[in-house]
């Protein structure tokens, strides 16, 4: 069985449906980060991508639906209360994943989620007489999510 959080535990968050969160880039672990932080909003505030917003128990994460993290490091040096790693090379382990109702899977002409990925990420191999086939690096992956809101099917997640 995997451990939860004390805030998972509370809030009701151990059962199989649980979706881990995704702190800042450069946050402590988990139990560390919830334990030092004390919500005061200066990394949402300091994000410019506005990409850190508050999640529940008022604990800042990241949605990328509102946009990538360029990794500017500007929340990190925002916050006070030493949440996060700043002498850490790595902002984080969460990297992206295709989902099995991405259009490109199911069969329909789809490059949006390559065209944003500045990493070389995702690529696409040419099938003959069918739609390309789409390939994720993981190694090339930074965890950005650049590619998540451009993604017309939401079938692309960023995961720890």
């Amino acid at each position: 069985m995997s451990s939860i959080t004390r805030a998972q535990f509370l809030r009701g968050g151990w059962g199989s449906n649980r979706q881990s969160v995704i702190r800042p880039p450069w946050s402590k672990p988990e139990e560390l980060f919830v334990d030092i932080c004390n919500r005061c909003g200066a990394c949402i505030d300091a994000c410019p991508e506005k990409i850190v917003v508050t999640g529940s128990g008022k604990f800042p994460i990241i949605d990328f639906q509102k946009g990538e993290c360029t990794f500017c490091h500007q929340c990190a040096d925002a916050c006070q209360y030493h949440a996060f790693e700043s002498s850490s090379e790595k902002p984080w382990s969460v990297k992206a994943q295709i989902q099995d109702d991405c259009l490109s899977k199911i069969g329909v002409v789809c490059q949006s989620c390559s065209e944003v990925c500045e990493h070389g990420a995702i690529e696409f191999s040419i099938q003959m007489g069918g739609v390309p086939s789409i390939e994720l690096n993981p190694q090339k992956c930074t965890g950005c999510g650049a590619c998540v809101a451009i993604c017309p099917k939401s079938a692309i997640k960023v995961l720890t």
